[in-house]
Parts: C-alpha cells; structure tokens; sequence
C-alpha cells in the first residue's frame, strides 16, 4: 500500500452516500479503513451494488448488540479516524458518540456526516440531496429561463457539499493533531457545503453581478457563449467562451460573419444570439463539430455520456479510469507525485471479520463464540 494517508487507520460504520464516498475518498489516499457493517443477506448482491466501498477491510457486527459495541469500540480505541453518517444521536445511543470515544482515544477524529448538521431545527428531519441542496439555495439557480429548477444529480449536496468537504476536515483534522496531540469532533453536513460551494455566486448577487431570475446570467445557460447545443445528429456540444480572445475564435468557427456586430457582453443581445449558436450549431453532427474546433482556442468540448468519458483520449491519456472488481471507474485524484493513491478492490460484507478481530487479540475460539450467538457474521 502506498498513499498520503498510509499508516492512518480508519473505522466506518457503514451507511449509504456520503459517509461511505468519504472512506473511499481515504482509502483511495492510503488509509487502512476497516467498515463495521451489518451481516447481509446476500453479501455479494451487496458488494456489488456497493457504489463507493473500495478499498476497504469488511466485518460484519450487530452494533446493536452489547458484545458487538464492544468490538467496535475497541477498534476504535486503536483507531485514528472514527466516521459515522447517522442522524444525530444515533451513535451516542449506542454508546459510541464523540464522548465515549474520545474517552478512550483522545488523539481520535471523529467525523460526523449528516443532511443538516448535528444542530439546528431540521437536525433530526430525514432528507436527500434535493432536499439539502434546496436549503442551501444552489438548487433554485438551476435551470433555464422560465423553466422550473433542475436537480444537478446527486453531486452538490451528497458529494461535493458532504463527503469531498467531511474528507477535507478529517485530512485537516489529523494535521493538527500532529501539534496539538489531540483529536477533535469534524461536524460537515450536507446543507453547509451546499451553500460553501454557492460561494461564488452570493458573491456576485451582493456586487451586483447576479440577477435573480434563473438563467440569465452568466454562467447559468443565460449567455450566449457558456451554454449547451443541439447538433445535426441530436446530440450536443458545450462552450465556455467567456474571454473576449475566445469568443472571437468561437464566432469565427461558427461563420457567424456578422460577429463584431454583437458585442459579446451586451446582455439585450444574448438572446439573439443564442438563437444565432444554435442555428450554426444545428448545421453539423457532434462529431463534424468536434473537428472543426479541433486545435481551436474557443473553449470547446463535446458532450459526452458517462459511456463514452471512459473510452475517450483525454481520459485514457490520462489513465482517468482504472478497473475494480472488473468494472471501469474513477480512478483516485488528485495525482501525487511520490505517493500515489490506489483503488483497491470493494470487499464481500464481512469478508475480513476473523482477520480484523484477530488483529484486536481476539482467539479463534472466542471469534467463533461470537459468531455463534449472532454478534458477527
């Protein structure tokens, strides 16, 4: 194993969505991450619908038992990491909530995943990425003028506002901890980093810069040159020319002849000119487009489906893709130069149960007692 994060270990109660994308964030940079998760009726049905479970060791423990709180806090007690993507409280009814824990480790880091944060008025409320993302304001600037609010997926709230920002504070969590020797409570919701990432654009409302009606400013389908086309062949292309340099180099591969006469910021003119973009881009399939723009500066790119990404040069140039279990996903990132991370294969649920019990001095006699009566499995 190499990595960042080589020789961190890491425990994860295992959960669904952003909790589990942060281990796998961790494991990819090196981290040793064991997920206490509980016994499957199918473990291998769930291994494979496990969308972000590389990397990791897996053993299965009823939590809810008192036997089984006790394994699981004395993998935490040799822990560096503790994460648990639970409504709030849930762990301390358990017995592992950031008091216990800390308790027994006070070098640990305990992060907390939740929708809306461990306070507040809706702390308790169930919730998804839609909802999350709603709140925080970064869903209603979604969308086409006059059009209703389009749901981004599940990236804003779930990914990039939840696991990508918890596995930031875990990272800068072990980094003053090898000051101040000790560790600390990591709090990221969903909600929050929604609205961190809408940083830019509470900033361009409070100077002015930002209209309120939905798709009319610049980045959000309202100009002419950051938008999505329509090609011949029913597919589509993106430009992002914002720099006058190439939107100039965008008009001329249009053959648009009359480009000078519409200055590229005069907003009455955006929508004239869209519909000029669209007629050109309408001329000619994806791919004629493709060639066209090849070598030219405009800020160019084609649309490509989640199927073709995996197969296209800028991506296998790259090795952007690696094969787990034998399927194509993400590789890690970002690249480091002297310890690059590695997506390790997604294990069965309670695949290394003996081996990581053994590994906290428990005997083969008394792993098999707790197999017996249904602490683990």
């Amino acid at each position: 194993m190499t990595g960042t994060l080589h020789g961190a270990r890491v425990v994860e109660m295992g959960g669904q969505g952003p909790a589990p994308f942060c281990a796998m964030l961790l494991a990819d940079l090196g981290a040793e991450v064991v997920r206490v998760e509980r016994p499957a009726r199918d473990p291998e049905r769930a291994r494979k619908l496990d969308s972000f479970g590389r990397g990791r060791q897996s053993i299965a423990i009823d939590a809810k038992q008192g036997e089984g709180r006790k394994l699981v806090a004395e993998l935490i007690a040799g822990a560096d990491v503790f994460l648990e993507g639970n409504r709030p409280g849930v762990t301390e009814r358990l017995g592992l909530g950031p008091e216990d824990c800390l308790a027994v480790n006070p070098r640990l880091v305990y992060g907390r995943m939740t929708g809306w944060g461990q306070q507040g008025p809706l702390s308790g409320v169930a919730g998804h990425d839609i909802n999350y993302i709603a709140m925080a304001g970064a869903l209603d600037p979604i969308g086409r003028a006059g059009d209703d609010p389009v749901p981004p997926l599940s990236l804003v709230g779930d990914f990039g506002g939840g696991g990508m920002l918890l596995a930031l504070g875990v990272c800068a969590a072990l980094v003053e901890r090898a000051s101040s020797g000790r560790g600390q409570v990591v709090d990221a919701s969903c909600v929050d980093g929604a609205s961190l990432l809408m940083t830019v654009v509470h900033h361009l409302r409070s100077v002015g810069r930002w209209s309120g009606e939905r798709g009319t400013n610049l980045f959000d389908s309202g100009a002419p040159f950051y938008e999505v086309y329509r090609t011949r062949d029913g597919r589509h292309v993106s430009v992002g020319a914002i720099e006058p340099k190439f939107y100039v180099q965008l008009v001329a591969t249009l053959g648009i002849p009359d480009g000078d006469a519409f200055p590229q910021y005069d907003r009455d003119q955006w929508a004239a000119r869209k519909k000029t973009f669209a007629a050109a881009f309408a001329g000619r399939t994806r791919d004629e487009w493709c060639a066209a723009f090849d070598g030219v500066e405009a800020c160019f790119a084609p649309v490509l489906t989640p199927a073709e990404a995996v197969a296209h040069p800028v991506h296998t140039a790259r090795g952007a893709f690696v094969d787990v279990d034998g399927f194509p996903e993400p590789a890690p990132a970002p690249r480091f130069a002297r310890t690059p991370s590695e997506a390790r294969r997604r294990p069965v649920p309670g695949e290394h149960t003996d081996a990581v019990l053994a590994g906290i001095g428990r005997t083969p006699e008394e792993i098999e007692t707790l197999r017996t009566s249904g602490v683990i499995a």
